[in-house]
């Protein structure tokens, strides 16, 4: 059974993956995770391992800190968002715009200071409420990339307008009680609705007598 999601359970008792290329800040860091009322799932300090780990365990969110090289910490920052359905947070020791910019390019959603510790739970939260909205918005986004893509094959396939093509996909989703995404979605992958040829190729044949 799949674990219940971080929008599931509010901002309570979420999972999070620590990471830092420094074993003593990692073992600093997961006693306060752990006091804010959360569960550490994993430590990791090897790049080539976050990864795997982060797609196995799925947390709700990371917890990045930086380490003795930049470079070692963009990398494991790189792996887990390139692995995760979560946020990655950005734990600093002091200032540092140059690492943010970079970090931010690789899709971090927030930094906070490792010493204020009680801005902690605060960030998490902004940055999970943050994380749902840019994902919602990603989704309408993409149904709506998705709907039009299927407009264009039917307007093409049928020889029809937008108006038309729009509304076969609107009867034939009322007829298959599918919602107009499902069915832009088969249109696009499977071509259910399309014939063999665009109507302006097809040609007729004579009849076979």
């Amino acid at each position: 059974m799949p674990e219940p999601s971080a929008n599931d359970r509010g901002t309570e008792n979420l999972r999070v993956l620590i990471a830092n290329e420094r074993e003593d800040r990692l073992a600093l860091v997961a006693p306060v995770v752990i006091g804010l009322g959360h569960e550490v799932i994993a430590r990791e300090i090897e790049v080539e391992d976050v990864g795997a780990v982060t797609a196995r365990e799925r947390p709700d969110v990371a917890l990045v800190g930086l380490g003795e090289s930049s470079g070692h910490a963009l990398e494991l920052i790189e792996k887990i968002v390139r692995e995760a359905a979560c946020p990655v947070i950005v734990l600093l020791h002091a200032r540092d715009p140059m690492f943010v910019k970079e970090a931010s390019k690789r899709g971090v959603f927030a930094h906070v200071s490792d010493a204020d510790i009680g801005d902690w739970q605060s960030s998490i939260d902004i940055v999970l409420r943050r994380f749902a909205e840019y994902h919602e918005l990603e989704g309408a986004f993409g149904r709506r990339a998705l709907t039009e893509r299927a407009k264009g094959i039917l307007m093409e396939r049928h020889a029809i307008d937008e108006a038309s093509a729009f509304e076969m996909l609107r009867e034939r989703s009322r007829k298959d009680n599918r919602k107009l995404v499902d069915l832009a979605a088969a249109v696009v992958d499977g071509y259910r609705l399309l014939p063999k040829q665009p109507a302006a190729q097809r040609v007729s044949t004579p009849s076979q007598r």
